[in-house]
C-alpha cells in the first residue's frame, strides 16, 4: 500500500469530493450533536446515563439493520438514486428528532434517522470507490472526512450555541435546512453512478448479499470493522458530561473547546489523506492508532483540569484518531472487487454502526454518574478502548498484507 499521490483531481471530480463532504458534515453532525447536547438532555428529560446511551445506540442499531437489508440491493442500482433516496430518510428522521419532547419520541426519531442515515455512508464510499482510483483514495477520504473536524469548527459550536439560546431541538432544524440545499445541489448537478451495473452478476439480492457476506477475503474486513468501531463510540457520548462534571469546564466553555480542538482538526484530514497515500495507509494507521491510546489513558484518568490542558489533549487525541479513521477507511475501498462494492461498504456500515451500538450500550453500563454529578468508572472505559485498539492493529495488519499481495499479483 506504498502507491504515490501524483494523479490530480478533475473539476467533476473535486464536486464530488465537496458534495460528499457537506454531506457527511451533516451525518456526522446529527450523531455527535448528541453528545454535547448530553448534559442539557439528561437534565431537560430526565434521563439516566443507561437511557442517554440507549438513545445514542438506537440509531446505531437500527442503521446496522437497515445496512444489511439494503446490502443486497446496493449494487443493483445508479448509485446517485439511492443515495437521493436515503438522504431523503434522512432529512425526514432528522426533522423528527427536531419535534420529539419526550424520551420515547426522541428514541423513535433515532431509529428512524438511523434507518436512513446509517446506509448514506457506505452509498459515498461505494461511489468513491467507483470514481477515483485506489492511489488518490486517501486524499479524497482526508477531504470527505474533514467533515468530522468541520462539524466541530462550525456544527457543534453554532448548535450548542442555538441549544443554549433556543432550545435543544433548534441544532436539529439546523441540520434539517442544510441537508434539503445538499439533496437539491445533487440532484442538480451529480451524474448517475452506474458503472457496477456492467459487472453486476448476481441476479438474485439475496444471493447477492450472502456472496459478499461469505467471501473469506471480506469476513477478515468486517472483524477488522467491529473492532475499529468500539473506541469512538465509547467515548464520545458521554465526552460533554465527563468535561463538565469531571474535569470542571464550565459547559459556556464548551464550544470554545469544540471550536478549537476542530480548528486544528480540520488540517489533519488532508495531511493524513496525502501521508496514507503517499506513506502506506497501515503506517498511518499504525502511529495514529499509538497517539490514540497514549491520549485516551491520559484524559480518561483526569480530574479537574484547566481549559487550556483540555483543549490540547483534544487536539493530540482528535490528531491520532483522524489519522486512524482516514487510513482505515482508506484501506477498506481496496478490498471488494467493483461489482460487490456497494454491497461490501453497506455489510461494512452495518457491522461498524451495530458494533458501535453495542459499545454505547456497553459504556452506558460501565460508567455510573454519582451523587456529585460526577460520571464515575472513566479510566475502566478507557482501558476497554485501549485493549480494542490493541487488537484493531493486529487485524489490520493481516487485511493490509493480503491487499498488498493481492496488488502484487
Amino acid at each position: 500500500m506504498d502507491n504515490k499521490a501524483t494523479s490530480t483531481f478533475t473539476r467533476y471530480q473535486i464536486f464530488i469530493i465537496a458534495i460528499l463532504a457537506i454531506l457527511q458534515f451533516t451525518l456526522i453532525l446529527d450523531f455527535m450533536v448528541l453528545s454535547p447536547l448530553g448534559a442539557i438532555l439528561m437534565k431537560e428529560l430526565s434521563l439516566q446515563p443507561k437511557q442517554f446511551g440507549l438513545v445514542v445506540s438506537a440509531y446505531a442499531f437500527s442503521a446496522g439493520a437497515s445496512g444489511l437489508l439494503a446490502a443486497g440491493f446496493a449494487d443493483r442500482f445508479d448509485r446517485k438514486k439511492l443515495l437521493l433516496f436515503f438522504y431523503v430518510g434522512f432529512i425526514f428522521g432528522t426533522t423528527l428528532c427536531a419535534m420529539a419532547d419526550s424520551y420515547e419520541f426522541l428514541l423513535i426519531a433515532r431509529i428512524v434517522t438511523g434507518i436512513f442515515g446509517g446506509v448514506i455512508g457506505s452509498i459515498s464510499f461505494a461511489i468513491i470507490s467507483d470514481l477515483f482510483k485506489l492511489e488518490m483514495r486517501g486524499r479524497v477520504m482526508g477531504f470527505v472526512q474533514m467533515a468530522f473536524s468541520a462539524s466541530q469548527i462550525l456544527g457543534l459550536p453554532i448548535g450548542l450555541y442555538l441549544a443554549n439560546a433556543f432550545g435543544w431541538h433548534s441544532p436539529f432544524w439546523m441540520i434539517v435546512g442544510v441537508s434539503i440545499i445538499v439533496g437539491i445541489a445533487i440532484v442538480i448537478y451529480m451524474q448517475p453512478v452506474t458503472e457496477h451495473l456492467k459487472v453486476q452478476n448476481d441476479r438474485n439480492p439475496f444471493e447477492h448479499l450472502w456472496k459478499t457476506l461469505s467471501k473469506p477475503d471480506y469476513f477478515k474486513a468486517f472483524l477488522a470493522t467491529i473492532l475499529l468501531a468500539t473506541g469512538g463510540f465509547m467515548l464520545m457520548p458521554f465526552g460533554s458530561a465527563f468535561s463538565i462534571n469531571n474535569l470542571k469546564i464550565d459547559i459556556k466553555d464548551l464550544p470554545m473547546l469544540y471550536l478549537v480542538t476542530g480548528v486544528f482538526s480540520i488540517a489533519f484530514g488532508p495531511l493524513s489523506g496525502r501521508l496514507s497515500d503517499s506513506l502506506g495507509k497501515y503506517k498511518v494507521f499504525f502511529v495514529g492508532t499509538i497517539i490514540t491510546i497514549i491520549m485516551v489513558l491520559i484524559y480518561t484518568n483526569l480530574g479537574q483540569t484547566p481549559l487550556w490542558l483540555v483543549i490540547i489533549l483534544n487536539v493530540l487525541m482528535f490528531a491520532g484518531i483522524t489519522a486512524r479513521m482516514i487510513s482505515a477507511s482508506s484501506l477498506m475501498t481496496a478490498v471488494p472487487q467493483m461489482q460487490d462494492r456497494g454491497a461490501f461498504m453497506s455489510i461494512n456500515s452495518s457491522i461498524q454502526q451495530i458494533s458501535g451500538g453495542v459499545a454505547a450500550a456497553l459504556a452506558g453500563v460501565i460508567v455510573s454518574q454519582g451523587s456529585d454529578g460526577k460520571m464515575q468508572n472513566y479510566p475502566i472505559l478507557g482501558l476497554v478502548v485501549v485493549a480494542s485498539m490493541v487488537i484493531a492493529l493486529v487485524m489490520l495488519y493481516i487485511l493490509n498484507a493480503h491487499i498488498n499481495k493481492k496488488i502484487s499479483k
